[in-house]
């Protein structure tokens, strides 16, 4: 049987839809002649389909790379095999030996419309949009009529900027479908992902009646099916999630990504999970890899960070959000990414102008955000510049003039300069405008106490603060110094121990200083 009949059987299989018996005649003709480039090539599509058959369990990537290597043995300048292999490569998560494939293609074939758009394909998940539109034009260009997907790739892409230019490649990708077999493949595919809509449409109703295992049984039974159908396991994982069966939930999200290495959601999902179970070297393992796909997607940078910060490790998380930071998705959000790095290198780092120069930024994204202001205020205060302090405060009331957290934000500095008499002015406008404001009633009460000795206002003053929240240790422990020089000693020393027993949890004064303050009442 001649190699050219041979072909036409198997592409006669093919479209039959007979994949399998196809690839069974393929290899079959490659025993008589083991080393035929074209045969190794034409298998290699072969399992390439048979690897997106959603009805079917296995990966096929490492037989399509092993078969297109065999053929590149034979054919090393070829433009087409390096394409097929950056494909297949990129398939199975490896990009910079996709990447590698495709640039030696385009070295041979510049003209090579398909390693252009999946170059594209690529930097565009990468979110280096300039370098994706370049390819996409020249995919177009080289492409004629058989330049379907780089329009609708276009099209995606700016829909949200220029809704006028999008429209226009979404009406060029309609109009060459007929002429691209790859997308009409493509669309196909998305057609058969439509057959399921009943089933997510179903389970998530299940899903809303909180009827959760009715829903797990759905999706199981769906995927037993349809095993290759990748959705069906994240919907099949956030269900067992929901049932708090994190084990099962995180063994489906695996699978999705065994399926598609390069599904995000799926790496998102479980970054997810491993950061409610507390497991934060998988999950900053896992935003790694998200981020090797996506490296300039600042949400994952931010994340990261978060993470970072949660372990300890304040360095690596400061060098995660000025990264978010210098990619500014959206200045309200960064302003906010701005915001806590000034927070980490203000109560991590001691590092009081970093701190000040990072909620200075947040404030110009966002000038009238007022917890910025107040933030960068304190951070003045604790670097000693009053000055600067007050007149951040002071700026901070012209956006907010009745806004109690500045006024008695102010009050403190007022009371640290020893400007009393202001102090006492400014707290008490706090508590006018917020009349459970317990910070505000205590430092009033301290300073009644401390440096003006009106004791029965500091009384007065300490119990409200009390009243407005019964776990505030220092309120506890400055009422029982009040107590004590009034000589209720029995009272003061009720008040100091219950202050050391909220200050098991809430760490707001030196256990010592308590214990010395009871210890000095009956010496």
């Amino acid at each position: 049987m001649s190699e050219q009949v041979i072909v036409d059987k198997i592409d006669k299989m093919e479209r039959g839809g007979n994949l399998s018996s196809a690839i069974e005649l393929c290899q079959s003709a490659l025993q008589h002649d083991p080393t035929n480039p074209e045969l190794h090539i034409r298998l290699g599509d072969l399992y390439l389909q048979k690897h997106f058959d959603i009805y079917q369990p296995k990966r096929f990537l490492d037989d399509v790379i092993n078969h297109y290597q065999m053929a590149l043995e034979s054919n090393l300048d070829s433009d087409e095999i390096h394409y097929k292999l950056g494909v297949t490569f990129y398939c199975q998560g490896n990009i910079d030996k996709a990447l590698n494939h495709l640039g030696i293609s385009l070295e041979y074939n510049p003209k090579n419309h398909n390693a252009c758009l999946m170059m594209a394909k690529i930097l565009s998940k990468k979110n280096r949009i300039s370098e994706c539109l370049d390819y996409l034009e020249k995919s177009i260009k080289y492409g004629g009529l058989n330049a379907s997907r780089p329009h609708h790739l276009i099209f995606s892409l700016k829909l949200r900027e220029n809704r006028l230019f999008a429209y226009y490649h979404l009406l060029m990708s309609i109009l060459k479908l007929p002429f691209d077999k790859e997308a009409q493949r493509e669309t196909q595919l998305k057609h058969t992902a439509i057959k399921f809509l009943p089933v997510y449409l179903k389970g998530q109703y299940l899903e809303k009646t909180m009827r959760l295992l009715e829903a797990a049984n759905l999706y199981s039974q769906t995927i037993e099916k349809a095993p290759g159908f990748i959705p069906l396991y994240l919907w099949l994982g956030n269900v067992y999630k929901t049932l708090g069966r994190n084990g099962e939930a995180l063994n489906e999200y695996r699978m999705a990504i065994w399926l598609d290495p390069m599904n995000e959601t799926a790496y998102k999902l479980l970054c997810t999970l491993f950061e409610e179970n507390g497991d934060y070297i998988h999950a900053i393992e896992t935003y790694q890899k998200l981020m090797g796909m996506n490296p300039n997607n600042a949400i994952y940078h931010s994340n990261v960070a978060n993470i970072y910060y949660l372990t300890g490790d304040a360095k690596s998380a400061v060098s995660h959000y000025q990264t978010a930071i210098a990619l500014n998705p959206n200045k309200h959000w960064t302003s906010i990414i701005a915001q806590t790095l000034g927070y980490i290198f203000h109560e991590s780092k001691d590092n009081y102008d970093a701190a000040i120069s990072a909620y200075q930024s947040a404030s110009i994204l966002n000038p009238t955000d007022i917890d910025i202001y107040l933030s960068l205020g304190s951070a003045y205060y604790d670097k000693g510049d009053f000055t600067n302090a007050l007149n951040t405060y002071r700026l901070a009331l012209e956006i907010s003039p009745n806004n109690a957290r500045i006024h008695c934000n102010l009050g403190f500095l007022l009371w640290g300069k020893g400007d009393i008499e202001e102090a006492v002015r400014e707290y008490d406008k706090a508590i006018s405008l917020d009349s459970n404001y317990d910070i505000a009633y205590n430092n009033l009460g301290v300073i009644y106490l401390d440096n003006l000795g009106y004791i029965e206002k500091a009384v007065e003053n300490l119990t409200k603060a009390i009243q407005c929240n019964g776990k505030y240790a220092l309120a506890h422990y400055n009422l029982g110094r009040a107590l004590a020089i009034k000589g209720d000693k029995v009272e003061a020393a009720r008040l100091l121990q219950v202050a050391l027993n909220i200050n098991a949890s809430t760490h707001e004064l030196d256990d010592m200083e308590i214990k010395m303050k009871l210890k000095e009442l009956f010496d």
